[in-house]
Order: structure tokens, then C-alpha cells, then sequence
């Protein structure tokens, strides 16, 4: 028994890893998004449920994405500096117990969904897919980061799906935010593994842009910035939106920029964590506006 007990741990411990709970940046980033919507399509006060259904949906699709990634990847991480030591290119789980873990986590999501009305149902099915084929997108497009925040930015639409049961225009703008937001910190993170992604053939939106990278990634983030301007003003959101939301959230971004400068990898990838905070903003300004009125 103890011998099986210590085996079943080091299964644990091993799942754990390829779900990256070790490492909770991913969910967050994904969290965001999903916080910001239902807090307006709520009105400041959304259904507990909802925020109950989509914070564990959030953490069970991060890990199945993780997962499926290091499915897809089996053969390219053990090439890549940053991912070397993953379980897949340790050779410490099977393609086999990888996939029946994608599926067991991608049906206690959907679980979780079925709680909720049948049009939010079905939009859940359209971020199954975008989030069982956006790992091997690297492959064949130099945009997988931005198919990632069409994967990650669907919890907007979703959100709005199951506390109004519509998905207005403001809605969609915010997923367009969602969107940019996941392509510029994305990049960033991209910009970590350049020179192996150059070396094994992978690509990415830090390649596709090369010398203009910063330059790009900061009229990106402009573009955010007039969209989320545009977010406030049609959902008609005051100033603790702009003032403790947006002004820190600029502030974060400027910082950022300071940050990849240089392109110095360690730099680039504490840019691309520093976006948890940026997110952090953004609710915290909508969180202010829900409180005051």
C-alpha cells in the first residue's frame, strides 16, 4: 500500500505540472476577461452562480489547454530552453494518459456549463474547439497568438450569454479588447523563446514582426486602450473606471515597454507576467464603478 500510495503521488504530482497548477499566471490571464464581462453584463452585480461556474471553468480550460499544448508539442519542447523540463519532454507521461486527461478536465468544464441556459451551452462548444486547436497552430500560421485570445476572450461573449441571455455590441467590442490584450502579452512571452522557435521551425508573432516588435506590440496596445475608452463609454461607466482602471493599466503598459527593450528574454517573459496586474486593473476600475453607483 505504501508503495502504491507513493506512485499515486508521483502521478499526482506529475498531472499537476503538465496542468501547470504549479504555475496560476495562465489562469489568471484567462480569469480577467471573464471577471470584466460579467461584472457588465451584471451591472456590478452578477449571479453568484455565474461567477462560481465561469472561476472553475476558467481553471479546469486553462489546464486542459495545458495539457493538449504539451500533447502537441511532444516533440518540440524538449528543443526549447524554457520548456525542456515539461513532463512530456522528460519523458514522464504517456500521449496516452495526456489525451484521457484533456478529456476528463474538458468534461467537468462542461459540466459546469450545463448548469447555465442552453445558449451558453452552446457557445461553450465553439471554446472547446478553439481551445483543442490552438496548439497546433503554431504550425501552420505566424498568428497563434492571436487565435489564443480569440480562445481566451470567448469567455466575453459567454459571460454576456449566460446573465442577459444576448450578447449586445458592447459585448463583442470587450471581446475585441480581449483579443489584443491576449496578443500583446502573448507576444511577449513569444518573444522569451525566439531564437529556439527560429531554430525548430515554430512560428509566432514575435517572428512575423522581428525588429518592429516593440513598435507593433505598442500600437496594439494603443488600440486596446481605444477600445476599452470605447467599452466605457457604451456601457456608460464612470470615472473610477478611468481613473483607477485605465490610468494604472497605462501606467502598467508603458512599464512593460521599458521592460522588452532590449528583448532580453528574462525581461521580456516578467513583462508578459506583469499583464496579470494590468488585468487586475481593469477589473478594479469596473469593480470601483459597480460599488459607486
Amino acid at each position: 500500500m505504501r508503495i502504491g500510495g507513493a506512485k499515486l503521488r508521483e502521478r499526482a504530482g506529475v498531472y499537476a505540472r503538465l496542468m501547470r497548477l504549479d504555475r496560476p499566471i495562465g489562469a489568471w490571464l484567462l480569469l480577467w476577461p471573464a471577471l470584466w464581462a460579467l461584472w457588465l453584463a451584471g451591472e456590478g452585480r452578477p449571479d453568484p452562480w455565474n461567477v462560481v461556474v465561469f472561476a472553475c471553468g476558467v481553471i479546469l480550460m486553462r489546464s486542459a489547454g495545458c495539457v493538449i499544448n504539451d500533447y502537441a508539442d511532444r516533440g518540440i519542447d524538449g528543443h526549447v530552453h524554457r520548456t525542456r523540463h515539461r513532463p512530456f519532454a522528460q519523458g514522464e507521461v504517456s500521449t496516452r494518459e495526456a489525451f484521457g486527461l484533456f478529456i476528463a478536465l474538458s468534461l467537468c468544464a462542461f459540466g459546469l456549463v450545463l448548469t447555465l441556459d442552453r445558449f451558453t451551452v452552446a457557445l461553450s462548444l465553439v471554446a472547446l474547439f478553439l481551445a483543442a486547436t490552438y496548439p497546433f497552430m503554431k504550425r501552420y500560421t505566424h498568428l497563434p497568438q492571436v487565435y489564443l485570445g480569440m480562445a481566451f476572450g470567448w469567455a466575453v461573449p459567454m459571460a454576456f450569454a449566460a446573465e442577459t441571455g444576448a450578447i449586445p455590441q458592447g459585448a463583442w467590442l470587450l471581446y475585441v479588447a480581449a483579443v489584443l490584450w491576449t496578443t500583446i502579452y502573448d507576444t511577449m512571452y513569444a518573444m522569451v523563446d525566439r531564437e529556439d522557435d527560429l531554430r525548430i521551425g515554430v512560428k509566432s508573432t514575435a517572428i512575423l514582426f522581428g525588429d518592429g516588435d516593440r513598435m507593433i506590440i505598442g500600437v496594439l496596445q494603443v488600440l486596446l486602450f481605444i477600445v476599452l475608452l470605447v467599452v466605457g463609454s457604451r456601457f456608460g461607466i464612470d470615472r473610477g473606471y478611468y481613473h483607477a482602471g485605465l490610468a494604472v493599466a497605462a501606467i502598467l503598459a508603458l512599464w512593460q515597454q521599458c521592460l522588452i527593450r532590449s528583448r532580453e528574454p528574462d525581461a521580456c517573459f516578467r513583462a508578459f507576467l506583469n499583464n496579470n496586474w494590468f488585468g487586475m486593473a481593469i477589473f478594479i476600475g469596473l469593480l470601483l464603478h459597480s460599488l459607486a453607483s
